[in-house]
Parts: C-alpha cells; structure tokens; sequence
C-alpha cells in the first residue's frame, strides 16, 4: 500500500511536532509520524523504537496510531506505556534504543498534543524534523512490512534509579509536592513512599483536563495553591511539574519561587564539588547573577541558545555536568542520562536541602538582588522576527555596543542587560530586560523600546510585575 502524508506546517516545530488535536493535528498525523521515524530508523541502521504517552485525553488514541505506523515500517516496537517524558529517555537509553518517541502536550493547555522524538538517544529536531515532514509529504518510506511490538512496564526500574542518586541522609523533610495533575502521579506515590520525611501531594490524580490549574510551573499564578499549602504546612518546601515532568518548579520555606536559573545556582554549587572547573550550560534568559555564581563556584559558566535540543546537544559537546533553563528544564549528565528530568532534579534538589543547616529561604535570599521584567512575548510574523533580530544586532554593531548574538541580541550596559529574540516555535519576540536598580530597569526597558520602534514595532507592553530576582 502506497503512503504519502502532508502535515499541516503549523504543527512542525523547531523541537518537536505539536498541534490543537482536531484542528492541527490528527490520529492520522500520528500514524505518518511512526511510519516515516521509523523509515528513518531503519535507514540509520536501527530497528528498536520505545513509545511511551502522557495523561492528556487524546494520548492514548494518538499512541496506538503511532505504534501502528512504526510496525507498519518494519520496526520492533517497545511501548512503555504511560508515564512521564523522563521515563521515555531512561527507557530510551538504559534499553539502548535506536529511536524513541513520546506523545505529549507538555505544558501547553488540554487541547493540545504532540510528540517528541530521539534518534540513537540523541535529541531529533530543527532540520530532521523538517527532513520528517519532506520525507512524509513524497512517501519517501521504506517498503511497508511487519514488525514486531512488546509491551514493558519500566516503571520500577526508573523509580529505583531515580532513589539511587538520594543523597540527604536520614534528615525528615517536609515537602508539598504540586503534581498538577500530570503524569508525574503515575511515579509520585511509590517514589515517595521510599523517600525519607514527610510528603504531601496535590493535585496528584492524572488528569488531562488539568482542572487545578495550567500545568506550567514557570508562571507565578500556577505555584499560588503550593505556596498556600507550603505556608500552611510549614514545610521545608514545594516542589512543581509540568505536564509531562520534564519541568520543575521550586518554592522555599517562605513561598518564596525559585526561578530556573535560582535553582540552577543551588544545583551547580554541589555539581561543582565533585566537577571542579566544569561548564554549566544555561539558557540566554538566565541572570547574570547565574553566571556571575556559577564563576566563583569554580565553574566555567556557558551561556547558550534555548531550547531544550540545543541545550542537550550542546552538554554533550562540551561535556557539561548540568545545565538548565529559564523555563525549568534541568539537565543532569553528573551521574545521569545528559537528558531534562523534573522528577531526577527533585530528588538532587531534595538531598542539597536535606544536608543544609540553613533552611532554602535562606540561599534564595543571599543570592544578589536584581528587579527583572517577566519574559514579553509579542506578534511578530514569523518571517519578519527573525529580519527584526538582523536589524537591531546591525545597528547595536554600529552602536559598539557590548552585545551577545549567541540566540537574538543580549545586550550589556551598567545598569544591567535586555534581551531580544525570536522565538523558535511561535510568531513571536520575546524581551526580557534585568537591572541593578528601579532606575537602571526603566533605562533598559528604554533602550529595548527604542530599538523596536527603529524597526517599526510598537512598545511592548511591559505592565506585568517586575520579578525580583
């Protein structure tokens, strides 16, 4: 039988395939997406491709699809059934697989799904994944034949790896843990169960409607019913996840948030005693104030492109033992996979806690202050952002400005630095600006402004709050 298949371009990003299911994306997208992978699978030489699939309503349909389009190719499929994003990359890479992939919506709303891909364990994206749709649209495939399918529960073997890298001791905690009804809750209950301390859990039911809240703990207003119950509970703190658990959120003792790159600096501090002289990866939102940390940790602090594929690749290159994002993906390659795991930092998170004399709020309040915008986000067509970044980088040059062109313009001055760029996976810029002072902020919001307005564009609006940070 002779197969073509055209995706709808929208749902063809930079760091995966993702769309509205029913409008961009369909269960036949899903049998395309399994008959060319694994085409490109066995091309390579390989033959195994894990599937696995997360809470969200549509999962399920979207995987038996999938599973049926790689068989359909001739691949010997293993499906690991549901669970988290992380549990595909262990399963990925303690099975050895030549591919994997995993359906998930990750932190988007209910509606929405996707997939996220490996080839040889190694992320799948940019170029490949337009490669995919090409190969798709001419029904550039290998013959159709059958393959072979298993299925495996992992979960056991992911939970004891997971509780191998506890290094806290005996010590009580007392942790809330916001589960917001992802797919963590398949792993949360018997992970606990062997940690020591204190543990409650909300929201930890598997829900793909997320009826608590948006499963995005990056947003302050999605850690407000964790911050409630950490007071409430005196705990020690609140750990958050994504969708799919590839994303951590953080709160103190105080319910003070812990961003991305706050978080990092308490990860690199400890990674950096048994990796002197390392290179810690963070994304090009982070603080300075990271990077400044990072330094007199004795590390070797890397600024880079976001995105969580750019990021792996990246670590891998320059063998980094950990490296992260604003966005609260935290890679550990010390003593684990290289790869993003919101449950894997948790537990590293957890053992620093447990051997601090002070309690969390205390590390978050002796980090040097600075006031930040939240990260702006405005239309921009998706041809015209990247024309806008060439534009504003030409004249920053012109300016001898002390600018960084690693991803968009990152822009130095005394008060502080702002951002711009273009965002990889939506018809929008992104700013960010972060400043030593009130003052020092409002003289980056204007210079961030002025160079938009030079290239036609309105004033962003920057009315949320200021973060301190």
């Amino acid at each position: 039988m002779s197969f073509k298949h055209t995706f709808e371009q929208t749902s063809l990003r930079e760091y995966d395939i993702r769309g509205i299911v029913g409008k961009t994306l369909h269960v036949e997208d899903a049998f395309a997406i399994g008959r060319t992978f694994a085409s490109i699978v066995l091309k390579n030489g390989g033959k195994t491709v894990v599937i696995g699939f997360d809470g969200r309503i549509s999962s399920p349909s979207l995987e038996e699809a999938l599973v049926n389009g790689a068989v359909a190719s001739g691949a010997d499929v293993i499906r690991i059934g549901r669970g988290p994003t992380p549990m595909l990359y262990f399963a990925s890479a303690t099975l050895k697989a030549d591919g994997a992939i995993m359906v998930t919506g990750s932190h988007n709303p209910a509606n929405y799904n996707g997939f996220k891909m490996m080839l040889a364990n190694k992320p799948f994206f940019g170029e490949q994944i337009k490669h995919l749709g090409h190969l798709s649209r001419e029904g550039d495939v290998v013959p159709e034949t059958k393959g072979t399918v298993k299925t495996i529960d992992i979960k056991k073997e992911y939970i004891e790896r997971l509780l191998k890298d506890y290094d806290g001791g005996d010590r009580k905690l007392k942790v809330v843990w916001d589960n917001g009804n992802s797919v963590a809750g398949d792993i949360l209950p018997a992970l606990l169960d062997k940690l020591p301390g204190e543990h409650i859990i909300l929201n930890g039911e598997v829900d793909g409607t997320f009826p608590a809240h948006h499963p995005d703990p990056t947003v302050a207003k999605n850690l407000e019913q964790i911050i409630a119950s950490v007071k409430e509970n005196k705990a020690d703190l609140g750990i958050a996840f994504d969708g799919d658990a590839d994303r951590i959120g953080l709160v103190d003792d105080k319910g003070g948030i812990l961003w991305g790159d706050q978080i990092l600096v308490l990860l690199a501090r400890d990674v950096l005693k048994n990796h002197p002289g390392g290179t810690i990866i963070a994304d090009v939102k982070a603080s300075q104030v990271l990077f400044d940390e990072v330094k007199k940790a004795g590390g070797e602090p890397l600024m880079w492109r976001t995105g969580h594929s750019l990021i792996k690749s990246k670590m891998a290159e320059t063998k980094s033992p950990l490296a992260g994002e604003m966005s609260g993906h935290i890679f550990f390659a010390d003593k684990w996979y290289g790869f993003d795991d919101a449950i894997y930092a948790a537990i590293r998170v957890l053992g620093i806690v447990a051997r601090m004399k002070e309690p969390l709020s205390a590390f978050r309040e002796a980090l040097p202050q600075t006031i930040s915008t939240p990260e702006i986000r405005f239309d921009c067509d998706d041809l015209r952002k990247f024309k806008v970044i060439e534009e504003v980088a030409e004249r920053l040059r012109k300016d001898g400005a002390d600018v960084s062109e690693i991803d968009g313009v990152r822009v130095n001055t005394p008060d502080g630095w702002w951002l711009l760029r273009a965002s990889n996976t939506q018809a929008v810029l992104v700013a960010r600006c972060e400043g030593k002072s009130e003052a020092g902020l409002d003289n980056l919001k204007a210079a961030l402004t002025r160079q938009l307005e030079l290239s036609g564009l309105e004033k962003p609006d920057f009315s949320g709050d200021n973060a301190g940070h």
